[in-house]
Order: C-alpha cells, then structure tokens, then sequence
C-alpha cells in the first residue's frame, strides 16, 4: 500500500532537523558570537541615547547568546582551549551584568572587543 508524500512543511522541517543535528558545536560558534556582537553594538546605541531598557533587553540577548556559546563546549573532553573559553565567557558575561548596573560604554566597547577578538581566533584555528 503506498504512503502519502510528506508535506512541504513536513519535509524542510525535517530537512532543518538534519541540517542542526548534522552542525558541529565548534561550527556554531562564530554565529552565536556574531550574534552577541551584535546585540553589544545595539545596546551601546541605545545606552548613548539614554534608551536604558533597549540597552538592558539587548544586553541580556547577549548574555543568552554566550550561555548557548557556553553549553555548546565540551569540558569534560579535557581540552583545555574549551576551559578557557568558557572562564572567557563567563568572565564576559559578568562584565556585560556590569554593564546593565552601571550603564557604562567603556564596558559595552571592552566587550565588543573581546569578542572579535575570540571569533577572529576561532575563525584561524577551527
């Protein structure tokens, strides 16, 4: 007895559902951290505009972005350029919570800094 075709919906979702399942995590980086940079450069607008909650919305966007950057290494396998990475990350992340306390630009641009920083290194070496 032939089965019906799957749907277009069907099908391209299960197309996505390769294609994420096929992404190593080390791939994934440069988009997560693109992504954050992102959000760092749109929370210094907003913070020199006097727009404190964009800049508090967008930092935390940030935040998420590098915990899913975080939860993507792989610690247990004794690398110790993953440790790194996450102690950098984290290290990061507490300087981005500084930012939202005390609205500060200079934060927002060491952050900036540091992550083109950490791409540029992943995108030479991975």
């Amino acid at each position: 007895m032939p089965t019906a075709a799957p749907s277009r919906a069907c099908a391209s979702h299960s197309i996505a559902a390769r294609g994420a399942a096929a992404m190593q995590p080390w791939s994934v980086g440069p988009a997560l951290l693109d992504s954050a940079l992102e959000r760092v450069e749109h929370a210094r607008e907003h913070l020199e505009e006097g727009r404190f909650c964009e800049h508090s919305q967008l930092v935390q966007a940030a935040v998420r972005f590098l915990e899913a950057l975080r939860s993507s290494l792989d610690l247990h396998a004794g690398e110790v350029y993953a440790a790194n990475l996450d102690d950098l990350c984290e290290y990061i992340s507490r300087r981005l919570a500084a930012s939202r306390a005390h609205n500060r630009v200079a934060t927002l641009d060491e952050v900036s800094h540091l992550l083109r920083e950490i791409r540029a290194v992943w995108l030479m070496y991975v």
